[in-house]
């Protein structure tokens, strides 16, 4: 005979555990907390993540197999398995953290990895060209990914500060921030996470409400900043001329059009793709374009609409903040996730200049995984609701016993 429920959401007597929403155990509140639907979006962009390495992988291992090593053709997609098996539990942990504790993480991590950050023109290991890793025995860490979402929680709780006491320097102190992480990533050289950084950084001016004179200010200087850095950084002249004259390394911007392209409005099929193998990076960088010559221009406007979703989703559940901090927080976070999405896409359609980054959740990388499954996490962490608050009037309230 099955025992009756009891209020803390478990059957009396044994039996499997129900999440009820009197469940008041950790993972009761969590479950019944946690914005679900945002929850199954980032689930869904995993599992569409997992297809595209899997088509990817034989063309990746193609292109980094040689005469004295030979790689699987399905080596990326099992390395992602084991990048998702890990990430998972880390946003799961991060996301069941307290608005207070995730906030405290959130500002231990991004000064550790500020100090990493520093470190990489030091002991930084180079791959084609970039010093942006870190060895730690057989795995490299990117310092950069992993401070990306715990900059924007720190410069939102600098700002929250401010608007509480108007007296302290916060916008000053978050440039000077900001101005020192451009100058060690641009070292690396990193334009595209700079520009992310940056973006965020003046989304974030905006939420915090200052003047629009001073926003414009902030955009005039950044223009004459990009035009600075054609002119004076060769990494930018190189990527703006194959942009814009097609001059120099046009290559992959080009192929990854023709790549998706390719694939009409329904792909050719999974796993037969071909152009695919004519890309540098098909695993990370240039994902999407194999997502379209295999899946087609539909999927690829599905997962646009995925990413659009999410943006949307916590932008909607914002108007309602009343918490400063949390507002500005997820908004950035959200701003940076949103992105950094928006940029790998364009160069994917040779809308925009090929940057090295990649598809949130999507491409392969141990990085960028668990970097992303940080930021998420603590997105779900400051986006959590008590079920029973804002409740209609004639519903008996939560009593918090």
């Amino acid at each position: 005979m099955t025992g009756a429920t009891g209020r803390a959401g478990t059957v009396r007597g044994g039996g499997v555990p129900r999440l009820g929403r009197s469940d008041r155990t950790a993972i009761g509140r969590w479950f019944w907390e946690i914005d679900r639907l945002l929850l199954l979006l980032v689930f869904v962009l995993i599992c569409i993540g997992l297809v595209a390495v899997a088509a990817a992988s034989p063309a990746a291992a193609s292109r980094y197999s040689d005469a004295t090593v030979t790689i699987g053709s399905l080596y990326y997609f099992k390395r992602q398995l084991i990048w998702v098996a890990l990430a998972l539990p880390v946003m799961i942990g991060v996301s069941m953290l307290s608005k207070d504790l995730a906030r405290r993480f959130a500002l231990g991590g991004a000064a550790f990895f500020s100090v990493l950050l520093a470190a990489v023109p030091l002991i930084g290991s180079t791959s084609n060209g970039s010093t942006r890793w870190i060895g730690v025995g057989s795995v490299l860490i990117q310092p950069s990914e992993f401070l990306k979402p715990l900059f924007v929680v720190t410069i939102a709780w600098l700002f929250s500060l401010g608007q509480q006491d108007r007296s302290l320097p916060v916008m000053p102190l978050s440039a000077i921030l900001l101005l020192l992480i451009s100058v060690l990533l641009m070292k690396q050289p990193d334009f595209g996470q700079t520009i992310i950084y940056a973006g965020s950084w003046v989304v974030l001016l905006a939420f915090a409400g200052v003047s629009a004179r001073l926003l414009g200010g902030i955009g005039v200087l950044g223009v004459i900043g990009v035009i600075a850095a054609y002119f004076f950084y060769p990494v930018a002249t190189t990527r703006i001329d194959a942009f814009l004259y097609g001059h120099g390394d046009s290559y992959q911007t080009t192929n990854a059009l023709g790549t998706l392209m390719a694939g009409g409005v329904f792909g050719a099929g999974p796993g037969e793709g071909v152009m695919k193998f004519r890309l540098p990076e098909p695993h990370t960088d240039y994902i999407f374009s194999v997502i379209g010559e295999e899946f087609g221009a539909i999927a690829c406007f599905a997962v646009a609409l995925i990413y659009l979703a999410i943006v949307a989703r916590v932008i909607l559940k914002l108007l309602e903040e009343e918490d400063n901090f949390i507002t500005l927080a997820a908004a950035g976070l959200v701003t940076e996730f949103g992105m950094q999405a928006l940029i790998n896409m364009l160069v994917n359609v040779k809308m925009a200049p090929s940057k090295g980054m990649t598809l949130p959740f999507i491409s392969y990388g141990g990085s960028s995984m668990i970097a992303l499954s940080i930021g998420f996490g603590l997105l779900l962490a400051f986006t959590r609701r008590n079920p029973y608050l804002n409740r209609s009037p004639y519903v008996v309230k939560w009593s918090g016993k």
